[in-house]
C-alpha cells in the first residue's frame, strides 16, 4: 500500500504544508482467513508501515503497527435461480505491537490505541454477476498515553492521558464479480464521534475529529497458469475530510486460497 498527500484539511479548511511537502505512508501487511465451519472464519493481520515527509526536518517512523484479529460469521443467506445473498457479522479487536510514538502526526505509524470493532456486510449477486456489497461497522478505542504531562486542543490538559474519539466507518461497492476477475467502484465513508480541530498553524493530534469521504475502484483477476493466485488492485481518492490529508492510495496484493478440506484431499 502507497498513500500519500500534499494537501490537507486544517478542520474544514483545505491547505497545503512547505514545511511538510508530500507525506507518503507505505506498508506491507501479512493478511490469514482461516475458514473454520462453511460459516465461520477467523481472520487476522498485521502491517509494516513506514512514512516519510518530502520537506522539512522531521523524521518519518517506520515499524510494525497493530495486529488485528477477528471473527468472521454468515448469519443469514438466500439463494435463488437469478439472485443470491447474505449478511455476515465481525467482532474483532487490534492492539498495538510495538512501542510506536502515537504523538507524532502525520508521521506516526498509528495511533497507539487498542481497539474493539464490530461490523456488519450485506452481498447480493446476480446470476449474471453483477453485485452490491454495503458494510457499517462501530470502532470503539480506548485512551492513548503521551511521552508528555500536558497538552492543548481548545484548552490546556494536564494529563498525559488523551482519549481518542471513536469511530463510525460505512463503505458500498459494486459492480461485476465473478470468481475469474471482478471490477467494482467503491466509496467509503469515516465519521469520529468526537474530537477536536486542528489549531492553525498546529500540528495534527491524536484526539482530532478525522472525517472522510473517499472513492476508487478495486479489482481482482486469478491467474489460472499460477494455481488460480489472485492478484489485486485498489486505487481511493479522499474527495471530502476533516483534519486529514487528502490522499490518494494505491494497494497491490496476492492471495492464494488453500483447501484442507476432506474433500480437497480426496
Amino acid at each position: 500500500m502507497r498513500d500519500s498527500w500534499t494537501h490537507y484539511w486544517e478542520g474544514s479548511l483545505r491547505r497545503d504544508n512547505p514545511n511538510l511537502g508530500s507525506v507518503t505512508t507505505q506498508a506491507v501487511a501479512l493478511m490469514a482467513n482461516y475458514g473454520i465451519t462453511t460459516n465461520l472464519n477467523v481472520i487476522a493481520s498485521l502491517p509494516y508501515v513506514a512514512t516519510r515527509a518530502s520537506a522539512g526536518n522531521l523524521a518519518g517512523q517506520r515499524g510494525f503497527q497493530d495486529l488485528t484479529l477477528g471473527l468472521k460469521y454468515r448469519a443469514w443467506s438466500l439463494r435463488k435461480e437469478n439472485y443470491k445473498m447474505w449478511l455476515s457479522v465481525v467482532g474483532g479487536f487490534s492492539l498495538p505491537v510495538s512501542d510506536y510514538t502515537p504523538d507524532f502526526l502525520p508521521l506516526s505509524i498509528g495511533l497507539q490505541s487498542r481497539t474493539g470493532f464490530g461490523r456488519a456486510i450485506f452481498f447480493f449477486q446476480t446470476k449474471s454477476n453483477w453485485s452490491f456489497t454495503g458494510q457499517a461497522a462501530y470502532h470503539y478505542r480506548n485512551n492513548v498515553q503521551l511521552d508528555r504531562t500536558s497538552y492543548y486542543t481548545d484548552r490546556q490538559i494536564y494529563a498525559s492521558e488523551v482519549a481518542i474519539p471513536n469511530l463510525l466507518t460505512y463503505s458500498a461497492r459494486a459492480g461485476y464479480y465473478s470468481y475469474r476477475w471482478a471490477l467494482e467502484g467503491t466509496v467509503e465513508r469515516m465519521d469520529c464521534l468526537g474530537g477536536s480541530d486542528i489549531r492553525r498553524n498546529d500540528m495534527p493530534f491524536v484526539a482530532n475529529q478525522m472525517d472522510a469521504t473517499r472513492i476508487g475502484l478495486v479489482g481482482h483477476y486469478r491467474i489460472k497458469p499460477l494455481a488460480d493466485v489472485q492478484a489485486i488492485g485498489m486505487y481511493q481518492y479522499t474527495v471530502a475530510g476533516r483534519n486529514l490529508g487528502q490522499s490518494q492510495t494505491i494497494t497491490l496484493g496476492l492471495m492464494k486460497v488453500l483447501d484442507f478440506s476432506k474433500k480437497a484431499a480426496q
